[in-house]
């Protein structure tokens, strides 16, 4: 894990206004030297006319000028140091950043080899996965990325479909993880990173306003069959808004089963008052109720019906056109986001 210090924001806008209070010192003594110099001239010239004694104003004039040339000089050489100092101040904490933003990397699995390349060091904090890769790094893991100065999370980055640089915000597998939670928990995030999660709806809020973003969801169902379904844009807004959905431009190899109901919708829970969110005992962006849901109950074996389960109303991992149905729950979800205008780049 890293923090970003928010003081290094604050430099390069500090230094920028020295810089200009130094080039206007500078110009006003370039002004000053040349009404100085003309005053001279004009001196020497009353001085080989005999005039000098009859003029004593411009003596008066030009020792003042004197005066203050030597303390503008003086002023700008003290704004020249503190122009140094600063200069001095940004470069040590560019350095203390670079070596203070480095992706952690949490295995699951045995230790790499140490015969392996190590994971390259970031050169600026990320502020997403996409980030990690223009950064060099290409292993799929757990990364901590930066939401807002001095503010960073960790994340499972995807770098390996369609050219890497996914945040995974949700993810299902194996029903490890109970999604039937409150606002509070679903606005925070829970679960765990290498398997079942959710994000967290703030963390998600701050990630898709830092950039435009595009959603990917992938869905596996339980004969191993893999569809997914792309969206050019998605975001959510504010606790405020009510993290309210917003979702377009779908593309993928399965039917619409998402975005065309479910944009604009605001995000409900069990506690908030929401009733389709109670009858299908979970957080969602529901409306009446849905045509996907993705934090349904886990049923095993992927079928359940009303009676068997004594319910109020479907309430399983669904995605309707799957198999036009209700009650039929899939074996695993993920949805990850990435910038829209993010671009592969794979070697010749």
């Amino acid at each position: 894990m890293f923090r970003c210090r928010a003081d290094a924001s604050d430099l390069p806008r500090e230094a920028g206004t020295r810089k200009q209070q130094l080039q206007q010192v500078q110009e006003a003594v370039s002004e000053m030297k040349q009404e100085l110099k003309d005053h001279q001239r004009r001196v020497k010239h009353l001085q080989s006319e005999g005039f000098l004694t009859v003029n004593s104003s411009v003596i008066g004039r030009l020792l003042a000028l004197e005066v203050r040339h030597s303390e503008v000089s003086t002023l700008l050489h003290v704004h020249g140091a503190l122009m140094h100092e600063l200069q001095t101040q940004l470069q040590n904490l560019s350095r203390i950043l670079r070596s203070m933003c480095k992706p952690v990397l949490m295995r699951t699995s045995a230790p790499i080899s140490i015969t392996r390349p190590a994971v390259p060091v970031v050169s600026s904090c990320p502020s997403d996965c996409a980030s990690l890769i223009q950064n060099g790094v290409h292993r799929s893991g757990i990364y901590s990325v930066v939401l807002a100065p001095g503010v960073s999370l960790p994340v499972y980055c995807d770098m390996e479909t369609d050219g890497g640089g996914w945040t995974v915000f949700q993810r299902r597998r194996d029903g490890s993880v109970n999604f039937n939670r409150g606002w509070d928990e679903y606005s925070a995030g829970f679960g765990d990173l290498r398997s079942e999660h959710w994000l967290g709806n703030t963390p998600l809020h701050l990630l898709v306003t830092q950039r435009h973003c595009s959603l990917r969801i992938h869905l596996l169902d339980w004969t191993h069959v893999h569809h997914h379904a792309l969206y050019e844009q998605f975001s959510i807004e504010s606790e405020q808004g009510r993290f309210r959905l917003h979702v377009s431009g779908f593309s993928g190899s399965v039917s619409d089963s998402f975005g065309w109901y479910h944009d604009g919708q605001d995000f409900g829970t069990p506690d908030s008052g929401h009733l389709c969110a109670e009858v299908c005992h979970s957080g969602w962006w529901f409306r009446h109720c849905y045509q996907a849901n993705l934090n349904g109950v886990y049923y095993q074996g992927g079928l359940y019906s009303l009676r068997a389960q004594n319910l109020l109303g479907p309430d399983g991992l669904v995605w309707f056109s799957w198999r036009d149905s209700d009650f039929y729950s899939l074996k695993a979800t993920t949805m990850m986001i990435r910038p829209r205008e993010f671009r592969t780049h794979r070697s010749p």
